[in-house]
């Protein structure tokens, strides 16, 4: 049974504000993984107290940097549960972890943090890891 949205709303608004889209079905999903010619960022948001509350405003400082992700996408564990599980399918090699984050380039996983790469972490040491990743994956790549 999926949380009741009184308790997930505030956590889905933390990043709602700053630009994320939620993918609510796995159609969504489906069709948001269609889209191979750009960079994203996927959340697997949760209530999970012991890492959601790195990961929220981790992302959120993350995105402070000059490079990031062209599209931004959330699904919630434990509330849209068929969206979660399609997420995890482009990914299935790795375990399900929520809270996670995975980040795309070109329709293909580049990189991931899953829950115990969050849960014992600062805020400001997600967002590190992050913008790290972002600068990798992301910056442009001169013309040969």
């Amino acid at each position: 049974m999926p949380y009741s949205p009184l308790i997930v709303n505030p956590m889905k608004e933390e990043l709602t504000s700053v630009g994320f889209q939620e993918l609510l079905t796995s159609e969504d999903v489906d069709a948001f993984m269609a889209d191979k010619e750009t960079t994203a960022m996927l959340v697997i948001n949760s209530v999970c107290g012991c890492a959601a509350g790195q990961l929220r405003p981790g992302v959120r400082l993350a995105l402070q940097n000059e490079i990031q992700p062209d599209r931004l996408v959330t699904v919630f564990a434990g509330q849209e549960t068929e969206a979660t599980k399609q997420a995890r399918t482009y990914f299935a090699d790795i375990p399900p972890s929520s809270p996670s984050i995975a980040l795309f380039k070109d329709g293909e996983l580049v990189y991931f943090i899953p829950r115990h790469r969050i849960e014992s972490r600062s805020v400001e040491e997600v967002a590190t890891d992050l913008t790290a990743a972002f600068d990798r994956y992301f910056a442009a790549t001169p013309a040969s």
